[in-house]
């Protein structure tokens, strides 16, 4: 696999139109990169940097469980050229772990993060989830608090979503398991975004916070719309005015490599397309959606469309408008998909 990874690199720079494309991060993620050897990873950093122009301050980050740290793993990582970790702790509550079938404990999840600040990575974020059936609002304040004693610089929140198809769907049918409650889930994310706000985070985004200078860049390029390459199977790339993603047979995907060809499929963005991914990302972020920019980009007659179709949201306080910016509220924020969806076009 290594060997079509690096080959990938190289392939995918030849078939690039925007040669001159400077790399300013490099994400690690998607299963369990931190099985990665430090030669490995010291491998694909050399080919990216001998294919691609890579700024000397760019950001490059790898996923990793509790279970997965150790300080040998972490002194591996950061000589290996990682300098932000994305650390998947899930919950500091040991029922909490339990219901979602996680590995780790909650004294690994507490362990991990020490070692993580030992081994020098100032800069790292991690995942909690709210709003399972298992967590009340006084234990959900409780891993909150556990973030902010431990000066984590960056963290991503998410309301647990149960998928069609897995086990937990499963047993939550078969009654083995409690569902998901979306009042509930409703009122942990308004008390969250209330106590990252006290504590001096930049809720920057719908699931992100961070302390000031620690925004996810890479992230962040998503949000804006820039372009992206995505290398391994089941990656996906963005250039601007097409999405492409690999194949995901790992053995199929090796095989075409092989034979210096990408296996990928490839939708072309119409306008139209173009302009709701704008909407659905932009109203995500602090920013909110640029009326100029849409105006600009795609058409006056959008914009004003767009400007009609808010004044409901704008008059129930779910929106604000700050210039040509359109933000939402706290509250706006728990209907941010279908703001979003209710200003989608079909030009």
């Amino acid at each position: 696999m290594m060997e079509a990874l690096e080959r990938e690199i190289i392939l995918s720079h030849q078939l690039n139109s925007n040669k001159e494309q400077i790399i300013e991060t490099i994400y690690f993620g998607g299963g369990t990169p931190s099985l990665l050897h430090k030669r490995d990873i010291e491998e694909l950093l050399f080919t990216i940097k001998n294919s691609y122009a890579v700024n000397p301050s760019t950001e490059i980050t790898l996923e990793a469980n509790p279970d997965d740290v150790t300080v040998g793993k972490l002194n591996n990582w950061r000589d290996a050229g990682i300098n932000r970790l994305s650390i998947g702790i899930q919950s500091f509550k040991e029922a909490d772990l339990e219901w979602m079938n996680r590995v780790h404990t909650a004294s690994e999840a507490m362990a991990c993060i020490q070692m993580t600040k030992e081994a020098g990575f100032n800069n790292f974020s991690i995942d909690l989830i709210y709003g399972t059936p298992a967590l009340s609002d006084d234990e959900w304040h409780e891993n909150v608090k556990k973030v902010l004693a431990l000066e984590v610089p960056h963290i991503a929140c998410y309301a647990l979503t149960v998928e069609p198809g897995t086990a937990l769907k499963k047993m939550i049918g078969l009654n083995k398991k409690a569902d998901v409650d979306p009042d509930d889930q409703a009122r942990q994310f308004l008390l969250l975004m209330k106590w990252m706000r006290d504590a001096g985070y930049e809720h920057y985004e719908i699931s992100n916070f961070s302390k000031p200078g620690f925004r996810s860049r890479h992230n962040s390029s998503y949000w804006k719309g820039d372009l992206y390459i995505g290398i391994g199977p089941s990656a996906h790339s963005y250039n601007g005015i097409a999405r492409k993603w690999n194949i995901a047979n790992n053995a199929l995907y090796i095989q075409s490599i092989k034979n210096n060809v990408i296996p990928f499929e490839e939708e072309i963005l119409t306008k139209s397309r173009q302009l709701n991914e704008y909407i659905m990302t932009s109203l995500r972020t602090i920013e909110g959606l640029d009326l100029k920019m849409i105006e600009n980009k795609f058409s006056e007659s959008e914009k004003g469309r767009i400007e009609n179709e808010t004044k409901k949201y704008l008059d129930k306080d779910l929106m604000i408008r700050k210039e040509q910016n359109l933000i939402l509220t706290d509250e706006g924020k728990l209907f941010a998909d279908g703001i979003a969806s209710d200003l989608f076009t079909g030009f």
